[in-house]
């Protein structure tokens, strides 16, 4: 694997946990030598983990929309910034260059992002994986909602297997590591 995409908040959030899991992440992807592909932010969470694998001598690539250049404060220091004219060219820019999938805790677009990347693979267009980091449990509540969602119906069991969960970073690596047809139990947050 040679990038990781990352999804996460331009917020800080209220649990430093959130800032130090970006952060363990960014100098794990460093050390890994695997490039970072996230949302081009120096704020937040996304801040956090752009200057942590920066500092450890990763690279680093950020994808916004000219819209929040200013409002998310683009990282002016990255390895690469592409600044595009939308939020759907940000997303499908960064996930063409993306080898798989992280979701750190983050708000609505980082819901966003995650719905649509976990929808392209449920409708087969790709089979990257995608890698729910549930930091603190802070994902209970969306597992909560899929279980909700397979049990009215609209869903089928089968979409769970489309993304992993791991509690901690250094369960992220040892998912990606492992085979796919492997990687997903029947409910993947035991990991």
């Amino acid at each position: 694997m040679k990038s990781l995409c990352v999804y996460c908040g331009s917020a800080n959030g209220h649990d430093s946990v959130f800032m130090e899991s970006a952060q363990e992440l960014g100098r794990e992807l460093a050390g890994r030598n695997i490039r970072l592909i996230y949302g081009g932010a120096r704020i937040g969470v996304m801040g956090a983990i752009a200057d942590a694998c920066l500092q450890a001598g990763g690279k680093v690539t950020g994808v916004i929309p000219h819209h929040l250049d200013d409002v998310e404060v683009g990282h002016r220091g990255l390895t690469e910034l592409k600044i595009v004219p939308s939020m759907h060219e940000r997303k499908k820019l960064m996930f063409d260059m993306a080898d798989a999938f992280a979701i750190l805790p983050g708000g609505l677009g980082t819901l966003d992002e995650f719905f649509e990347i976990l929808t392209w693979r449920q409708l087969r267009l790709h089979d990257k994986p995608v890698i729910l980091v549930n930091i603190e449990g802070y994902w209970d509540s969306f597992i909560t909602l899929i279980d909700n969602i397979i049990h009215n119906g609209f869903a089928k069991p089968e979409v769970r297997q489309h993304y992993s969960i791991v509690n901690q970073i250094s369960r992220l690596f040892d998912m990606l590591a492992t085979p796919a047809d492997t990687a997903i139990a029947d409910h993947p947050e035991r990991f």
